[in-house]
């Protein structure tokens, strides 16, 4: 019988299959996609926050854990478990040199991405290299893999007369109705963001009479369906987190319905203002640096009329930003911007009218907090208000984009799933799928990758502890098979 089964295939599912099998157990990996899509969210990361003390190698200056922790508590609102986040946190400062072990390179952050040399590391060649490379890691240590396999359902056992613990993991069953039994199970598959359907029913209807899911695009893979969480929930695991929340960014209005990924983002906004299809402001575009924001603009347009807004910035803009990959509007006047945004002309060009008479001159830095702000402007622009004043202008379209779902499964320090209140003592959960524990609102650049960093190796190294527990003796990992043995569809 296998050790460790480990069902997902993305940075926090290759985690736990890494840290277990280094600790000598076997392992076995199922991932829903085929090879070629294998990863899931992950191949579109590109970085993970890092805790450090000192500058090292691509990090530079310091980002101690307290700055980290309050950030984190700002964007979440203090949604958050602390000891958990914590956890993670602390775990971030120790974890490259396992992923540099494991065939993972990093470079320094990329020009343009504000503030982020100090606090987060890049990948070399993006979440796609991450995922390569820990998949030819595997596999040279002799971790089975099997892709599209989609696991439908998770057999559970409650022991009769065992009070320490929940319901154990017995077995898992495939779709195509193969059972596969393992002493312990990782559960890394996901949120339900590629479920349209779930989208649709949590969303529900606004004031509006709308559906506003129906206009979302998923910014990842379309396997994250939520399959097992609806599973594990439906047989009694402790749920945490809200399903409307999620890692959700304005993305271009043209993306894809699926695995659009970070290309599709647009980056301008607190460079110029936010309309809806009205020729409204309806938010501060000022109100921090971008890295801290950006993942605030998905909901914020979702809430909107037709789920739609509008980035409209002039000429001093240019060449402050990332550039998009789609080529926005581009005006000479601003009437002529409107008609091309399709939103009325008038209330566009008095919109801008009153923001630019509520600008205060001041110092323009967009790599600080800067006072160039608005007065008596509601909602006001706090940091870099300059006017719109200088053609050529110009307009992003822009929809709501879902990165992941926040709605997940409760776990302990352990990664440890809960019935009840009461932790399972051979099952496991890391990554979207718990995600929730430390993200219950808001976002900051990298820390998907750093939840589901660390609780991956959590959970991969608590399953082997569970496999002591019990006394099953974990075999030398010199007993592990040629990679060519062990990767099969």
């Amino acid at each position: 019988m296998i050790d460790v089964l480990v069902i997902g295939g993305g940075n926090a599912a290759l985690c736990a299959a890494l840290t277990a099998r280094g600790a000598g157990a076997s392992v076995l990996l199922l991932e829903a996609a085929p090879r070629e899509w294998r990863g899931g969210n992950s191949m579109h990361t590109r970085n993970l926050r890092c805790m450090h003390d000192a500058p090292e190698d691509v990090l530079t200056e310091t980002y101690p854990e307290e700055e980290f922790w309050q950030d984190l508590k700002k964007v979440t609102g203090g949604k958050t478990d602390e000891a958990l986040a914590r956890l993670a946190i602390r775990h971030s400062a120790s974890v490259r040199p396992w992923m540099v072990k494991h065939g993972v390179r990093f470079q320094p952050s990329l020009s343009g991405t504000l503030h982020l040399s100090r606090t987060n590391a890049f990948f070399m060649g993006g979440g796609k290299a991450l995922v390569n490379a820990y998949y030819r890691s595997a596999l040279a240590l002799g971790v089975a893999v099997r892709y599209e396999a989609a696991v439908q359902h998770v057999e559970l056992n409650v022991e009769q007369g065992v009070e320490r613990s929940g319901p154990r993991f017995v077995a898992a069953v495939l779709e195509s109705g193969e059972r596969i039994e393992a002493r312990t199970c990782v559960l890394a598959s996901g949120g339900f963001e590629s479920n349209l359907g779930w989208l649709r029913e949590a969303w529900g209807t606004n004031e509006r009479g709308e559906w506003p899911a129906d206009n979302f695009a998923i910014r990842g893979t379309r396997f994250n369906q939520g399959v097992l969480l609806k599973d594990l929930i439906a047989q009694g695991a402790d749920a945490i987190g809200d399903p409307t929340q999620a890692h959700m960014v304005a993305i271009d209005a043209r993306a894809p319905l699926y695995d659009g990924g970070i290309c599709t983002r647009v980056d301008c906004v607190s460079l110029g203002i936010m309309i809806n299809r009205e020729g409204r402001r309806f938010y501060d575009e000022g109100e921090d640096f971008w890295p801290k924001r950006y993942a605030i603009w998905g909901r914020l347009v979702a809430l909107q009329p037709g789920q739609v807004a509008h980035s409209v910035t002039d000429a001093k803009a240019v060449g402050r930003f990332m550039p998009p990959v789609f080529r926005g509007e581009r005006a000479e006047t601003l009437d002529d911007l409107a008609r091309q945004l399709g939103v009325p002309e008038a209330a566009l060009l008095e919109t801008v009218r009153a923001y630019n008479a509520a600008c205060r001159a001041g110092t323009f830095d967009h790599a600080v907090l800067d006072d160039c702000r608005t007065e008596g402007l509601s909602p006001p622009k706090t940091h870099w208000a300059l006017p719109i004043d200088t053609p050529p202008f110009f307009g992003y379209t822009l929809k709501p984009g879902v990165t992941f779902t926040y709605l997940g499964l409760k776990v302990d320090a352990r990664a440890a799933a809960h019935f009840g209140g009461v932790a399972s003592d051979n099952l496991f959960v890391a990554g979207e799928m718990m995600a929730g524990n430390v993200l219950g609102q808001g976002y900051t650049a990298g820390v998907g990758m750093t939840i589901g960093t660390a609780f991956g190796r959590i959970a991969g190294a608590s399953a082997v502890a569970a496999l002591r527990a019990a006394g099953t003796p974990a075999p030398p990992l010199a007993h592990a098979v040629p990679a060519r043995d062990h990767e099969h569809a």
